[in-house]
Formats: C-alpha cells, structure tokens, sequence
C-alpha cells in the first residue's frame, strides 16, 4: 500500500513538473539580509508568515544578489545578467531599451501577462531625483520604458499591495498564465515600524557590529521593520488564497540587498549581497527544504524562463536552478560575483565617502571571498545610515581608542585596502584580511582569476585585477620569428 501511495505521488510530482507554464508571482523586500527571517534563525523578528511560506517550500541560506544597492541588483535579477554587462552601474542609470528582462520574454515566447506594483521598480531611472531637468531628458529620449515593457507597471505603497495585486488578477485573461513582480519598501530605511521593534537590549549582535547602545536601537528599528513586512507579504498572499490561485502558482520571495548597517548595503561583504530566497511551487518544489548552494542573483531570469519552458538566450550569464528546485542531479556553480558602483543621485564632492561613490568588484566561492577595491582613497561609510547613532558611536569610539582593533581596522582604515581576501569558514564577519599571505595564495590566485575570466566576458570597465605570479605572454616575433619592425 505505501509502495503504491509513494508510486502516486512521484507521478503526480512528475506530472506537475512538465504541466503548463505556471502563475509566477515574485514579492522582493528592500535592503533585507538572509539573516533577518525567522525560519534563518533570527529570534530578533517575528515572521510567522514567511518561515509557514519556507516551510512549504525551500529555503536558499546562500543566495546573493549581484549588487549591494537597489537599482543594479534588480537588473541583475530581471536580466540575467551583470550589472556591468547590463550597463546600469550608475544607480540613477535607466535599464537600456535593448536590455531585454525575463518578463518580457515571458510575454512575448510563452503568452505570459504581466505585471509590476508596489515600491519602485527602480529601472526606469531615478535621475530625476536630480532635478526636473534630468528627468525631462529620461522622457525625451524614451527612456522609461517599463510601461512598454509590462501590460500593467502601477507602484504604490507597502499597505496598498494588496489592493493593486488584486486589480492585476482582475486584468488577467483567463487563458493566459501571469507573472507578477511585488516590490515592497520594507525594511528599507527610514526605520519607523516602532510598535514592532524589539527590545534592544536582547538583539543578537554579530561580531561586525560593536556593542554599542545606539548599533542596538538600530538593529531594533531595523527589526521591527521586518516583521511589520511578513504582515504586508502574507496580506499579498491571502489575495492569491482567496482567488484560488495560490496552489497553482511558483512564488518566489527574494531581498534585493542587504540592511543598510555597517558591513551592509553598499558593501561587497556577506551582509550587504546575502538575502532571503525561498521558493513555494506545490507539486514540484518539496516542502521543508534548505540548501546551501551558491545562487547568483543572475540565476532568477534563467530560472524561471526554464520553468515555463522558455529557451534561455545565450546572452544571460546566469544559469537555471530548475533541476535543483526539483530535486534533480544539479551541477552548481562554483563561483558568484557582484560588483559595487556610484549610489543614489549625490553629486561628486572633494570630502566624499564610498556611501555615495565606489568602484569594487567581488567573487564569492563556498569558502573564500576575494574582494577587488579600486576607489580604495575614499574613505568608508554606510549607506542611508551614517547619521544614525549607531555609526555615530563607532566613530566616537575608534576617535578615543575604544574600539576593537579589528572593526577599526575594518571601517576606519584609509586608504582601503585595493585587495581584501577572507576565509569565511574561520572568519564570517570579513574581519580579517588574507590578501597576500603565503598560507592562501593559491587560492586567492584563483578567485582572482575567476574575477578577471568575470570582468573580461562581461567588458567591465574598470583595470583587470592583478594576478599573482602571473608572467607575461610572450612577445611575438621572438626567437625563430620575424624581427620587430
């Protein structure tokens, strides 16, 4: 008899895989670090609806976006590819016409209608922040083009989802499948959610973080943020309950970059690229599961096309995770990559910190991570948070000598190092900088290379990376060649 019910249900499993493409619905939270969820294991936040919604579906602990900012990780995510490559490194940069999103793809190879609501998309350019000028010049030369990209582009805010999540279904013919892309603000800075904060007394600190009163008032106001989010999200789903459409459709919650703290957003670090990505598709996703496989925010286009059985252009460096979604033999990648640009729209000044501008590259395996400074002058400084107390403190603190070496090591050196290498086995926090010691120069060799095989293919600006103990090629034209003209 159980013989039998197993055999039934690996039929169904199978069935439920090669069926039609399925409903997509992608809800993305803003500047939110895996560690912040419950079912990651944070006692911080309460977040009863997201750890039911992983526990019914499987939970990714290393995922990372391909930026720690906003705007080039969600090109990134709709792409499938680098920001680099996607030519939107400057965070207040349009995506270009001819960059196509997966979205559209779906439309246009698998008749997918589709949609964007909530915050910002962030795509269409944010130089208007700028002043109108600059956003006249967008308009003039056609470069918002989500409208033209999408059947339904409607941003609002974090309580009114729902209510837009809802007009999108109302538009949907009945014959067609859907992709819905849900942007929430939460838990973006400013951190206001004070009826949910936490006592900061009991928040965890990591080690990355000084213990310091006003770093646990922040830490509070963040979490509290994140809890009123598993609220708005489960209010998005109850939509997709009420209409029926919820076991019928692949839901994906993602973060789009880590919380804006020190070793945050902004930063190549674990915290400002590792996110929340779990992933709920009845029939074909088992509940309950967790992996530890390196996924590159790239991996979202490619994936999902897969899934509705679209063919992945060669132009996207990401690759497909379906199999791993299924529980299929999975090759995983080796390697992830991220690369850090100008933030926000603030102009370039003398006294500036990297907050606003920077120009890094990063490359990630299972162990180590090598990161690539080449604004290393500028000195450090959080994004969206350095005016908070906690910053404020730590900078009190190393001015009187009374922070740790390693964190004022870590935030107050400048110059920067141009090359940091971590082993993250032994050091989590990136506190502790390897670059150039004999016990890891093979390795940092090799990731330095990865980065340089990264930036070649995806003709990134910037100078290579040293490779050490590289010689150069030979000249031709040597012995046995034609002589030098």
């Amino acid at each position: 008899m159980r013989a039998a019910w197993m055999a039934g249900l690996a039929a169904t499993w199978t069935i439920a895989a090669c069926a039609a493409p399925p409903n997509i619905v992608f809800l993305l939270s803003d500047d939110h670090s895996a560690p912040f969820v419950g079912c990651y294991g944070c006692k911080d936040v309460k977040t009863p609806n997201l750890d039911r919604f992983a526990a019914e579906g499987m939970r990714f602990d290393r995922f990372f976006t391909g930026a720690p900012q906003c705007v080039p990780s969600r090109a990134t995510l709709m792409t499938g590819r680098s920001a680099v490559a996607a030519r939107i490194t400057r965070f207040s940069a349009p995506l270009a016409r001819d960059e196509i999103i997966f979205p559209e793809l779906l439309r246009s190879k698998a008749g997918y209608f589709t949609g964007v609501c909530g915050r910002s998309y962030h795509l269409d350019g944010s130089g208007d922040r700028a002043g109108a000028g600059i956003g006249a010049l967008l308009q003039k030369h056609g470069l918002k083009t989500f409208p033209d990209r999408m059947d339904f582009v409607n941003t609002c805010t974090d309580p009114e989802v729902a209510g837009q999540v809802d007009a999108f279904l109302d538009l949907v013919p009945k014959d067609k499948p859907f992709f819905l892309w849900i942007n929430y603000s939460d838990p973006h800075h400013v951190w206001n959610a004070k009826e949910d904060e936490p006592d900061p007394k009991t928040v965890t600190l990591p080690p990355h973080w000084p213990d310091l009163p006003g770093m646990r008032e922040q830490v509070a106001a963040y979490c509290g943020e994140v809890t009123r989010l598993d609220r708005t999200f489960q209010a998005a789903i109850d939509v997709l309950k009420r209409r029926g459409l919820y076991e019928k459709s692949l839901v994906i919650f993602c973060g789009d970059n880590g919380q804006a703290l020190p070793h945050g957003k902004g930063s190549l670090y674990d915290p400002g690229l590792n996110v929340p990505f779990i992933v709920r598709w009845p029939g074909v996703v088992k509940p309950g599961g967790a992996t530890r496989t390196l996924v590159s925010g790239e991996d979202l286009g490619p994936t999902l096309l897969d899934a509705a059985g679209v063919a992945v252009p060669a132009r996207m460096s990401g690759v497909s995770i379906l199999k791993l979604l299924r529980g299929e033999p999975f090759e995983p990648r080796k390697h992830i990559f991220a690369e850090r640009g100008p933030h926000g729209s603030a102009p370039v000044t003398v006294q500036m910190s990297n907050s606003s501008y920077d120009l890094s590259r990063c490359v990630r395996s299972d162990r180590y991570k090598c990161i690539y400074n080449c604004t290393p002058w500028i000195p450090y400084s959080p994004v969206d948070s350095a005016s908070g107390a906690g910053w404020q403190q730590m900078k009190a603190a190393a001015e009187a000598g009374t922070l740790a070496e390693p964190l004022k090591r870590t935030y107050f050196t400048t110059p920067r190092p141009v090359y940091e290498f971590y082993d993250l086995e032994k050091d989590p926090s990136e506190l502790d900088n390897l670059s150039g010691k004999p016990e890891v120069a093979d390795v940092e060799r090799e990731l330095r290379f990865a980065l340089a095989e990264k930036m070649i293919l995806d003709f990134d600006y910037l100078p290579l990376p040293q490779i050490p103990g590289d010689t150069p090629a030979p000249k031709k034209g040597g012995k046995g060649g034609k002589k030098a003209q």
